[in-house]
């Protein structure tokens, strides 16, 4: 589900004003030190919440290790992957809860769950050396229930169209996400995604997305059975 941010606003109950102020965050992500690719144009932080559904409310846990099995991600899964934590104003701040409470209670609808595990990464991609990959892993899952994707902001480039495919056939969609607020809302299960890459278009340009998973069955674990 593909949802402009008008479309966001209504169905998620959210104030895109409030949202607003919470981009200045991403202007202060410090750089990904475990890109398999030898580049340098991605900077992220990374943060985990619990959700309960039927009470409205999240709880951030201990910072921890991100890790994904090579299943699913063939550049940079079987390594724990220790990134800067999310800023506390922001983690705390309501607009940022009640996006994170609204998107697991549309997803708890079609899957009904007592909680969600959520993972949140603050990506941003930049042309400052040239090309930029938001997927340099290529066309993936992540392992998890459902997968959003939304854009922050989207300044100075050219490229950085979402592909995504059924995950057991051939048939899928293409499109560009220029607009703040757009969110891409999938069912990991049943779909790959990727980004193409970006570049410069009139000057040094960035791409920033906030990109959460969540996940019925906890975290994902480097001694879970498969």
């Amino acid at each position: 589900m593909l949802l402009r941010p008008d479309a966001a606003r209504v169905v998620l109950e959210l104030d895109l004003v409030e949202l607003d102020a919470l981009r200045d965050a991403w202007e202060r992500l410090p750089r990904d030190a475990y890109l398999r690719d030898g580049g340098s144009y991605r900077a992220r932080r990374h943060g985990c919440f619990v959700h309960t559904p039927s009470a409205g409310v999240i709880e951030a846990v201990a910072h921890r290790a991100h890790w994904q099995p090579t299943t699913y991600n063939a550049l940079h899964g079987g390594l724990s992957r220790w990134f800067e934590p999310l800023e506390a104003p922001l983690a705390a701040s309501s607009a940022w809860r009640q996006l994170i409470i609204s998107i697991g209670a549309l997803f708890a609808q079609l899957h009904p769950v007592p909680r969600w595990f959520i993972e949140a990464h603050q990506f941003r991609i930049d042309t400052a050396g040239g090309i930029g990959r938001p997927t340099p892993e290529g066309a993936h899952r992540d392992g998890v229930d459902f997968v959003a994707v939304i854009l922050v902001n989207r300044r100075r480039v050219r490229g950085g169209e979402t592909r995504v495919f059924d995950a057991r056939g051939t048939s899928g969609v293409r499109f560009t996400m220029e607009e703040p607020w757009t969110m891409l809302l999938m069912d990991d299960a049943r779909v790959i995604h990727e980004t193409t890459p970006i570049q410069a278009h009139g000057g040094e340009g960035v791409r920033d997305t906030l990109v959460l998973t969540y996940r019925a069955r906890g975290f994902q674990e480097p001694d879970e059975p498969a």
